[in-house]
Parts: C-alpha cells; sequence; structure tokens
C-alpha cells in the first residue's frame, strides 16, 4: 500500500472487507483517500450532506452539471440540489464510472439466478445505519476504478480495472458529510477482475 500521507495526519483508517460497505463521516475540509489495496477492486461510493441527508451526492446531476460522462481530476462531485459536497483531489487510475447502480438482490436474482449473493445496495444501507442514515432510495453510487468502455455508438462493454495495487483517489469535504463505500460484491463478471478483495479508507485531518 502507498504511503499517501503522513500517519500522523490521518484520523481515521477503516478497512472495507470483501463483500462488505463501511461509512464514515467528513468534516468540511477534511479529506478521503481510498486506496485499492490488491488492484482491480470496483468501490460503490455514496455521500451524503451530514445536516440533510435528503442531499446527496447524484450522478445524473453530475453528468449535466460537469457536461461529461467521465469523473476527472478536480472535478466537483454535485449533490442532486446541484451544490458540491466534495470534489475529487487526485486520482492515480482516471477511470471510473457514473452510470450504474449499486448491484442488488435483482441483479443476482434475475441475471445469476443467485438469491444470496451479497449485494452493494444492502452493503450500503446497512453502512449508512451507523449515522442513523435510512433513504428510502439508495442513491446512485460513484462506482470507483469500475471499467466500462463506451465505443462511438454509445454501446458499453465492462472490462477489468485498470488500478494496480496501491492505486488511489483523494476527495476533499467540501461540508460536513457521511460517507459510505462497498467492496463491489460482482465475482461473475469482469467489474472486479473476477474477484473481490478489501479497500481501505483514510480520513485525512483539515489543515
Amino acid at each position: 500500500m502507498r504511503n499517501v500521507f503522513n500517519r500522523e495526519k490521518i484520523r481515521e483508517e477503516i478497512i472495507i472487507p470483501p463483500y462488505e460497505g463501511r461509512s464514515a463521516f467528513l468534516r468540511k475540509g477534511e479529506e478521503l483517500i481510498i486506496i485499492d489495496l490488491e488492484g482491480k477492486q470496483v468501490g460503490d461510493f455514496i455521500c451524503f450532506s451530514h445536516s440533510d441527508p435528503t442531499e446527496h451526492v447524484s450522478p445524473v446531476h453530475m453528468r449535466a452539471s460537469l457536461s461529461s460522462i467521465r469523473l476527472k481530476k478536480g472535478d466537483l462531485l454535485y449533490s442532486n440540489r446541484r451544490r458540491p459536497l466534495m470534489q475529487l483531489l487526485e486520482d492515480t487510475v482516471g477511470v471510473h464510472d457514473i452510470f450504474f447502480p449499486a448491484c442488488d438482490y435483482y441483479r443476482y436474482k434475475i441475471d445469476f439466478d443467485k438469491e444470496d449473493h451479497p449485494n452493494c445496495h444492502d452493503n450500503l444501507e446497512t453502512a449508512l445505519k451507523k449515522y442513523k442514515i435510512q433513504p428510502a432510495v439508495i442513491p446512485d453510487p460513484i462506482n470507483l476504478f469500475m471499467n466500462n468502455v463506451v465505443d462511438d455508438s454509445g454501446d458499453y462493454v465492462i472490462e477489468e480495472p485498470l488500478s494496480k495495487p496501491g492505486d488511489y483517489v483523494r476527495l476533499k469535504a467540501l461540508d460536513d458529510v457521511v460517507i459510505a463505500c462497498t467492496t463491489c460484491s460482482q465475482d461473475m463478471a469482469p467489474v472486479n477482475g473476477w474477484k473481490v478483495t478489501s479497500l481501505i479508507m483514510q480520513i485525512v485531518e483539515a489543515e
């Protein structure tokens, strides 16, 4: 794992085991580093305003506000009220997805005939309970490190992530926020390179 910041600046470090999700609170000005420990692991990431959890980062509003279908270094993470809640400061991979919903019970039931497979929707829902956030609908996530290749016709193919062990993104909280992230549970498609592994989150104190 890359030593992204001096250890004394890290307020909290959270490991997200395979097939699970974790949540955290960030104060305005603090930074969040999400590290792919072994490489090729997608993280489903969502973010809520701490003062009003009905406001959340929204990929569809991001696409409109950014005039782009890709998340890039420097981009703001806009909410469903078109207000930036976080900003992407650093990115060692440069390929992420802002189209796909979190996998859920129905994804595995209908597409893979699996009724008891872990899924990101339920893992995000569980992780948010720590902060008593229980949205009626889990927002669509930003799928960090997910590699969906879009061709000239607008069709896409999901390929293995490009992230290598130690690759990371670094985000800054522009308001007090609650975030949640999963290790994507998909092990029957190339989404995670056919294997689910851990991510780690580091919360860095504001300067």
